[in-house]
């Protein structure tokens, strides 16, 4: 266990430390660059804009260096503009910033990019100390397109991140976060009473259940915007186009699983252990589905305990309001369940009504291969970039 625990730290810790070691190599490499082809022997621009395009999550990387690369274009041709027309001083510096917000907020900008836009048009200013000619704007403008070039050949070419390993890492935390809501909510349901610890941990995976979720709605479009554009991964398409639609079935299985929490926070429902089984072993099934979203064996076991806690729950009594509540709040996540599991979502609705057959799931989408590529454990770790993850 403690073995486990460790290399389960460690893993998370190189995850999060792989992409600072890109971003400072992406500096160094720029800054090398911008030095040879610059013309300047300080191209300070170049560097911190290879860090500022990687300083993101994901799967958006790659937009924010073209963003960026955009908005420091609008904030030099303003600023340069200004300083010809009405030279430096902080009139024109008010003004060149004004106007550079005001083209990129019209242009449809994101933060980054009002963000460079201004910078673009202070800084061209503040650098040419009022005289026109003064070069600044073409410095920062070469500096900026080094910076975000190199960074775009780190996250398109030698470092995208793959599509599948994209949306499931999302997945699979909001997954396990919402299967120790669950069990807390069980706890709750069981104990009938009010408890200050189970209120808090509950209210706490409410909030982490929102996150994971959000962090999920960003992650299913990232995927599939690394697959239609990475030219590593164009191969995996029609897995990211399945775990988009996955990604947006996470969404309802996670307002479920918040329904039931919020029902288990304020009911007072004393002797329901039959029903405080039944949200357990959703959670197990919920646990199951985080350990491996790949595999078509542990959808159906998710589908089949799902199934067999929906049956039991339309057999069960529930004469008052909460009790009715938190039955109907497990007939929803066990719907939900089987969905995102992989079973249709007709023959998953049927499962509601008593006769229905058992569903069964679809298998997940193959690892699909690339003709001609080795299919070796070493490569398939360098492929997925470093660090792996263990298949299990």
């Amino acid at each position: 266990m403690a073995r486990s625990r460790t290399a389960a730290v460690l893993r998370t810790w190189l995850a999060e430390t792989w992409p600072l070691v890109q971003a400072t190599a992406a500096a160094t490499v720029a800054w090398v660059i911008a030095v040879r082809i610059g013309g300047h022997d300080a191209p300070f621009f170049a560097p911190i804009a290879a860090v500022v395009a990687l300083n993101f999550g994901r799967g958006e990387r790659g937009r924010n260096a073209v963003r960026l690369v955009f908005g420091v274009c609008i904030g030099i041709v303003i600023g340069e503009v200004t300083v010809v027309v009405l030279g430096g001083g902080w009139g024109g510096l008010a003004l060149a910033t004004f106007v550079a917000l005001v083209i990129a907020q019209a242009l449809g900008a994101n933060r980054l990019m009002r963000v460079q836009a201004a910078a673009g048009a202070a800084l061209t200013i503040a650098a040419a100390g009022g005289s026109a000619g003064g070069g600044a704007g073409v410095y920062r403008l070469v500096d900026a397109l080094v910076g975000a070039g190199v960074a775009l050949v780190f996250t398109q070419i030698l470092f995208p991140p793959e599509p599948l390993a994209l949306v499931r890492r999302a997945e699979r935390a909001a997954l396990t976060t919402m299967a120790e809501g669950l069990g807390l909510a069980a706890e709750a349901i069981e104990r009938g009473a009010y408890d200050e610890d189970l209120h808090a941990g509950l209210i706490g995976c409410m909030s982490g259940v929102r996150e994971h979720l959000a962090e999920v709605g960003r992650a299913g479009p990232a995927g599939a915007r690394v697959a239609g554009h990475s030219l590593i991964w164009w191969y995996r398409r029609p897995a990211a186009a399945w775990t988009r639609q996955e990604a947006a079935q996470v969404q309802l299985l996670g307002a479920s699983c918040l329904m039931l929490m919020r029902t288990a926070v304020s009911a007072g429902l004393p002797g329901q252990g039959r029903l405080a089984q039944a949200v357990r072993e959703l959670a197990g099934a919920v646990t199951d589905l985080s350990t491996d979203l790949g595999s078509h064996r542990i959808r159906q076991r998710a589908v089949d305990r799902a199934f067999t806690v929906a049956r039991r729950i339309g057999e069960a009594p529930a004469p008052r309001m909460e009790r009715e509540a938190a039955a109907a709040g497990v007939r929803f996540l066990c719907l939900d369940i089987m969905v995102f599991a992989g079973a249709a979502p007709r023959e998953a609705s049927d499962v509601l009504q008593q006769g229905a057959g058992k569903p069964r799931a679809i298998a997940p989408p193959e690892d699909f291969h690339l003709p001609g590529l080795p299919r070796g454990a070493l490569f398939r770790r360098l492929r997925r970039g470093l660090p792996g993850r263990r298949r299990r």
